[in-house]
Formats: structure tokens, C-alpha cells, sequence
């Protein structure tokens, strides 16, 4: 009762003008990065980031939160229509939804993943909304042992499951928490590392890195390799509504990828995109003529594009109940809770109750907003796919800049910015991973405090991280996925990309 309570006290929340406008912009924006191949929501919040600092921190983060799921709609589209994900989410989209488009069913496969979409992510903010506080609540138990194991599994997890070499993810994530301890000391107050430049003592600011390495370093990667000729199926988008035949074949994929999509987005470094290979691959295992998948059946859109919305929402639980994030996107909006003076971890939905169930709400409301959007405004969405690459980035690169010189209103800013957008871009060049650096930076801070203060409790002995059970279980974890390479020979990413492709 008390859980309907508090959400009746979020839609109050929710639905004032001011929260309604940001839901809106949130999910809009989330849309258009999901149908512009190239972009990304990381990319997209990192260059909103300066815009908190004029916002109330409820509007900044459900706009934020409307980002993250809203370009998981977006992303089939440009998958169904064109062949390319706007989305990294929706590459599994593209094997069976442009060959359905290829048929004449366009409609067909656009209606089923906004329809689908819509129910896996109503069902995954029904399970933030009840399991989330149950985490709080478990993590209380937590003491600084626990918070640091939890924080070496979690990265490590990140780093696992990123594709590319283990070894260059361990290493991003390293750097990551070697930059982290840049700034003042959190126990002692004394500057570190700072090498008498003033701008560094308060650190990285993950404002600069965000936007650097996620916003402009995407754009000069874009813009060093060849374009493709993005060639639009010619065909009449009609019968938006899936029809009967179509119900019955989806139904189940639906439901299956909507579980799926939520209980692996739970799991720090799962994200969105691997839990859609897991659906992919179940589909095609449980389906009566699994031969057919990759010529256009609807099963293959249906159960993909189910799982990663409900996967989207799920995405939200560890980041607001534990603070941790579980994809770059989250650890973007975790340090925007940072920077806007709230502590994400148990204690948030206590204290900023407002806060949590007003975002929570806003979820409701903004599923329901992108259906408006994909379906009746799918013409629009094709329009903007037209847009030229050139025109488009020119724009990004300025608010780039704008946005960097508003932050402290200084040209450190904007040189800060354009380092981290070099640096980001030879990372990506020489086959790293942004993600695990970025999640390093955020999750620094976290893993030095449990450490330094566990060592303080235990009078220097490291026993304290194996003798008490979380941590060790926690421990264990991470062991687990560190050492399993050497005996697979295939990371969990690799393995489900080369299923899916049998």
C-alpha cells in the first residue's frame, strides 16, 4: 500500500508543467538519437550535461532518464527501414526487421517494436518501482568491505563483457580509477596529483570527460571513416497495427525477451545490447523453424526489441539503490546526481523521496509519449534520416563548445572538452573501450574510500575483504569472470554475437 502511495505522490511530481516539459524533451531526444546512426544516448546526455546546472534536479533527471530509454525506440528504426542501428541496442533489430521491410511489412515490424517496447518497458518500471527500494534497503547492510568488492565486480563485469580485448578494458578501467584520485583528498582534504594547476583540484570533472570522450570523440571517429550511402527501402509505410497472426507469433517472444531484458539489465556491464543477442539466440532455439530467422520473421524484432527497453528501465535499479551504474548512460547521470549534491546508493530514495518517485512516474508517462511519437510520427522520423552527416555534426561540435564554456563560463572548459575528445578518439583508434574509463571515474571514488576505510577497520589487514560474506561472495564473482577467458577462450559477448550468427 505504502508503494502505491508513494507512487500516486510521484505522478503529483510528475505531472507538474515544468516535469511534463522535460519528460517530453527527454524522450524526444532520446528518440532522435536512437534514429540517427552515429549518436548515442551516452553521447546525447554527456552533451546535456551543462544544462542541469539552470534545472531542478527532478527535471534534469527524468529528461536524462527519457534519453535512456527513448533512444531504444528510436534505434529500430533507422534498424527496419535502412539496415543500420541508430542504436547499438538494435543490431539484432536489423536481421530480421529490414528483411521484413524488404517483404513489404514495414508497418508490420515498426508497430511491433513500438507496441512491444511499450509493454517490456511499462513491465520493467514495475519492477524498478518494486525491487529497487528492496535494494536500498538490502544495502544498508553494507559497510565499506562490501562497497569495495562490490565496486571491483562491477568493473571487472564492465570490462568483460566490452567488446575487444580484455586486457585494453582492464586497462581503461584502471586509468580510469588512477584519474579518479586526481583532486582533493576525501579524508584528508589535501590536494593530490594536481601538479599546481588549479583546475585540477576538484579533479576530472565528468562533465568535460562525458562530452569529450563521448560527445565529440564520436563525431571525429564518424567523421575519419568513409560514410556509407544509407540507401532507404523504398516502400509505403501502412498497417502500423500488427495483426492477428502477428499477435500470436509475438506474444510469447515478447514476453520471454521482456524477463530476459530485465534480469540481465540488473547485472552491472550487461547494459542493453547483450541481453538482445540472449533473446535473439532463446527465439531462434525455441522456434519451431529456426532456419526462417534472418529472412523476416516477426519473432526477431518482437523479442529484441522487447528485451532491450525492459533492460533499459532495469538498468536504473543498481544505480539509484546502490550506486552503481551498469552502462556508460547511467554512469553519466550518476555523476549528474553527484554534481547536483545528491548521493545516489540506499539512502537516495529516503531522502529525496520526491526525487525517485517523480522519475519513477515520468517513466509511465514517457512509454506512453513514445508511442505517440513512433507511430503516428513515423514519416518525420524518415524526413530526419535524410538529414546530411555534414550538416548534422557541425551542430554537435558547436554545442559542444557552447556547452563546455557554460559549465564554469571559462575557456578551460572548452580546451579540457577538446583534449578529452583527442583522446577519446585515439582511444577508439587504437581498439579501446571509452566505457570501462569512464565507469573507473565514476566508481573511483566509491572503490578508495571502502578500501581506504576497510584497511582502517581491519588495522591494515586485508582479511577483511574475504572474512566477511558479501564481500567475499562478491569477490569470488569477480575471480570468476576474470579467470573464465583463460578457459573458454571466448568472452561472453564474442560467444553470443558468433550464436546468434548460426
Amino acid at each position: 500500500m505504502e508503494t502505491f502511495q508513494n507512487l500516486l505522490q510521484g505522478f503529483q511530481t510528475c505531472l507538474s508543467l515544468g516535469n511534463l516539459i522535460y519528460c517530453f524533451c527527454g524522450v524526444l531526444m532520446g528518440t532522435l538519437v536512437g534514429v540517427l546512426p552515429g549518436l548515442g544516448p551516452a553521447a546525447a546526455i554527456s552533451l546535456l550535461l551543462p544544462l542541469i546546472f539552470h534545472a531542478e534536479p527532478v527535471g534534469s533527471l527524468i529528461m536524462l532518464a527519457g534519453i535512456c530509454y527513448g533512444a531504444q525506440y528510436g534505434g529500430a528504426i533507422t534498424s527496419i527501414l535502412i539496415n543500420i542501428p541508430g542504436e547499438a541496442s538494435s543490431i539484432v533489430t536489423c536481421f530480421d526487421g529490414y528483411q521484413m521491410a524488404r517483404k513489404g511489412r514495414a508497418g508490420a515490424a515498426l508497430g511491433i517494436s513500438a507496441i512491444g517496447s511499450f509493454i517490456a518497458g511499462t513491465f520493467g518500471v514495475v519492477g524498478l518501482m518494486l525491487f529497487a527500494p528492496i535494494m536500498a534497503k538490502f544495502a544498508l547492510r553494507f559497510g565499506p568491505p562490501e562497497y569495495f568488492s562490490l565496486t571491483v565486480m562491477s568493473l571487472l563485469l564492465v570490462t568483460y563483457v566490452t567488446k575487444g580485448s580484455l586486457l585494453k578494458s582492464l586497462i581503461m578501467a584502471c586509468l580510469g580509477v588512477i584519474m579518479s584520485v586526481v583532486g582533493m583528498d576525501p579524508m584528508t582534504s589535501r590536494p593530490r596529483f594536481t601538479f599546481g594547476v588549479s583546475a585540477l583540484l576538484d579533479g576530472f570533472d565528468l562533465i568535460y570527460v562525458a562530452m569529450g570522450m563521448f560527445g565529440m570523440a564520436e563525431v571525429l571517429n564518424n567523421l575519419s571513416q568513409a560514410f556509407e550511402k544509407r540507401e532507404m527501402f523504398e516502400t509505403k509505410i501502412k498497417n502500423l497495427l500488427p495483426n492477428l497472426q502477428d499477435w500470436k507469433d509475438s506474444a510469447m517472444p515478447i514476453v520471454r525477451g521482456t524477463i530476459t531484458g530485465f534480469f540481465l539489465g540488473i547485472i552491472p556491464g550487461f547494459g542493453n545490447l547483450l541481453p538482445t543477442f540472449v533473446s535473439y539466440a532463446m527465439e531462434k532455439k525455441l522456434s519451431k523453424y529456426p532456419e526462417k530467422f534472418g529472412t523476416g520473421v516477426i519473432q526477431g524484432v518482437a523479442g529484441p526489441e522487447a528485451t532491450n527497453n525492459a533492460s533499459s528501465s532495469a538498468t536504473f535499479i543498481p544505480m539509484l539503490s546502490l550506486g552503481i551504474p551498469t552502462n556508460p548512460s547511467t554512469a553519466i547521470i550518476l555523476g549528474a546526481l553527484m554534481i547536483l549534491g545528491l548521493q545516489p546508493g540506499p539512502m537516495l530514495i529516503a531522502s529525496n523521496p520526491n526525487l525517485f518517485w517523480g522519475v519513477i512516474a515520468s517513466m509511465y508517462v514517457g512509454n506512453v509519449m513514445l508511442v505517440i511519437l513512433n507511430l503516428p510520427m513515423i514519416g518525420l522520423w524518415v524526413r530526419i534520416l535524410k538529414i546530411p552527416y555534414s550538416m548534422l555534426y557541425v551542430f554537435i561540435i558547436l554545442f559542444c563548445q557552447i556547452g563546455a564554456y557554460s559549465v564554469n563560463n571559462s575557456v578551460e572548459g572548452i580546451l579540457l572538452v577538446n583534449i578529452f575528445a583527442l583522446v577519446g578518439f585515439l582511444v577508439k583508434r587504437y581498439g579501446f573501450e571509452p566505457a570501462p574509463l569512464l565507469l573507473g571515474l565514476v566508481l573511483g571514488p566509491l572503490f578508495e574510500t571502502g578500501l581506504r576505510r576497510s584497511l582502517l577497520l581491519s588495522d591494515g589487514s586485508a582479511m577483511i575483504f574475504v572474512t566477511r560474506p558479501l564481500s567475499a561472495v562478491f569477490l569470488l564473482v569477480a575471480l570468476v569472470f576474470l579467470l573464465s577467458p583463460l578457459f573458454s577462450g571466448k568472452r561472453l559477448g564474442e560467444n553470443m554475437i558468433a550464436r546468434s550468427d548460426d
